[in-house]
């Protein structure tokens, strides 16, 4: 009886050996046997069984077979089980209870995280400074007033009527009318003279086309002469209306 009981332990054995085997975790982790392939421990197991039973008998050889064939799937879901489900087997799993959804690497341990890089916040863009163009209309080309007076002369009003023109659209900021004469005179009858021939003209502007709202006047009298008062030439240089255009 004793002899009968060791013949048939000892393929179940060496079944099982060849199975330890065939499962052992290798430096990295990785194995040929898993629960995805049981079939195939299944035939290592049977085909392992019934070669050893058969070196006692050929009936030893089916018992062995389907002895061979339990023991070699009960194996396969024995070493590879995947508790935290996290697609490492437990065998080579050395993060047990990864939480649900972790990167894990080959061996079961959460890969690193990196925060995610923020890109600098760029400044908004300065807006543009508004530019200032200075049109500057004076006797020395066309006369601009009757002699002595605020009042426009036909030359005037033509070149007044281009320029309306150009004072229009949404980019327009200010129009300053600024008003020169020569020194001819006191210095405060030709301030006021200056300040109406200013007003003059921006009245004119504002009667053809540009927005009254942006309109403003200032007087300089004889105090920014841009040419010698001393010729005619010069004086007539002086006797000028300025537009100081801000877009």
């Amino acid at each position: 009886m004793r002899t009968t009981l060791s013949k048939a332990v000892v393929p179940l054995l060496l079944v099982s050996s060849v199975l330890s085997g065939c499962a052992t975790t290798s430096s990295t982790g990785d194995a040929p046997l898993n629960q995805g392939n049981w079939p195939i421990c299944t035939a290592i197991g049977g085909l392992a069984g019934g070669g050893l039973g058969a070196i006692e008998s050929s009936a030893w050889a089916a018992g062995g077979a389907v002895a061979g064939a339990v023991i070699g799937t009960l194996w396969c879901y024995a070493q590879d089980g995947d508790a935290d489900d996290d697609g490492v087997f437990d065998r080579r799993d050395r993060c047990p209870d990864t939480l649900a959804n972790t990167p894990v690497s080959h061996n079961g341990c959460p890969l690193p995280q990196y925060p995610a890089t923020v890109a600098a916040e760029q400044p908004a863009p300065a807006p543009l400074p508004a530019q200032d163009e200075v049109i500057v209309l004076s006797d020395l080309g066309e006369v601009l007033f009757a002699f002595d007076s605020a009042q426009l002369t036909p030359q005037a009003e033509s070149v007044l009527n281009e320029v309306s023109s150009r004072l229009t659209g949404a980019s327009l900021v200010t129009v300053k009318v600024v008003g020169h004469t020569d020194s001819v005179g006191s210095d405060t009858y030709n301030q006021g003279l200056s300040e109406r021939r200013a007003r003059s003209v921006a009245d004119y502007l504002a009667g053809h086309g540009v927005p009254a709202d942006k309109l403003s006047t200032e007087g300089q009298g004889e105090s920014q002469p841009v040419a010698d008062n001393g010729t005619d030439a010069g004086r007539a240089q002086n006797r000028r209306v300025e537009l100081h255009v801000r877009r």
